[in-house]
């Protein structure tokens, strides 16, 4: 019994490894989409008062405030039943908008940008007085005080909590199986309808998305020394 077990167990981990690049590229391409959506939304959204700050924080309120798997359902099957979208997919070099990979991609990189609006904008408005008062004192203006003060120093103090939405949206990548993708879960899935083994099947999902996040958390830890070592020493 345990040697069939552990049989189609290193059956199934090879299935969800030939799904691990899928995972990475869905992972990867969104977090990068999503940090840059959630650059520019963080600065106006840092001022909860003002009128971008506010229209900001609607955005953010509704990918926060729903599930992952309502929002890709409603951008993977809603999305595609407007016709101007149909006709967009149409046009040459917008064909890749026919594939489930695009709609799960999008769905993901708001969802992450959303989050990471939210984290940053806490970050930039933590920022120590004492550094925008100095960089002030030096003349810079307020794009510059933005670009080579505050962002710089928010982007640090935010990696801890950055690096955890990070971890959480490789793990909710595994949702992308339910739209037909093939990535670690969908793997897993495709060998669980035909062998009906569940047990070998989820646990071998369990094991590459265990390894996946030691690997993230390993990667976070050591930038975290480099980059935030100074705050800890001035702690003390």
């Amino acid at each position: 019994m345990e040697s069939k077990f552990f049989s189609q167990l290193i059956e199934a981990l090879k299935l969800c490894i030939d799904g691990l690049p899928e995972t990475l590229m869905l992972t990867f391409s969104s977090v990068i989409a999503g940090f840059m959506i959630a650059i520019i939304l963080s600065i106006p959204r840092a001022n909860k008062n003002s009128l971008g700050g506010r229209s900001v924080g609607m955005f953010t309120y509704v990918f926060t405030g729903t599930p992952l798997l309502v929002q890709l359902y409603i951008i993977y099957y809603g999305l595609p039943e407007f016709s101007w979208v149909q006709d967009l997919q149409e046009v040459k070099g917008f064909e890749f908008m026919k594939g489930g990979f695009f709609w799960a991609w999008l769905a993901f990189t708001l969802n992450t940008a959303a989050y990471s609006t939210e984290i940053f904008a806490g970050a930039i408005r933590n920022t120590p007085n004492g550094d925008i008062e100095t960089a002030t004192a030096y003349g810079m203006g307020r794009s510059q005080l933005m670009r080579h003060v505050v962002m710089p120093s928010s982007l640090r103090r935010a990696l801890p909590a950055y690096s955890n939405e990070i971890i959480m949206m490789m793990h909710g990548t595994s949702l992308a199986s339910l739209v037909t993708l093939m990535e670690v879960m969908g793997q897993t899935s495709s060998y669980y309808s035909r062998t009906y083994e569940l047990f070998p099947a989820f646990t071998a999902a369990g094991i590459v998305y265990l390894s996946l996040t030691l690997i993230f958390v390993f990667c976070f830890r050591q930038l975290e020394k480099r980059y935030l070592s100074h705050l800890k020493r001035s702690a003390h």
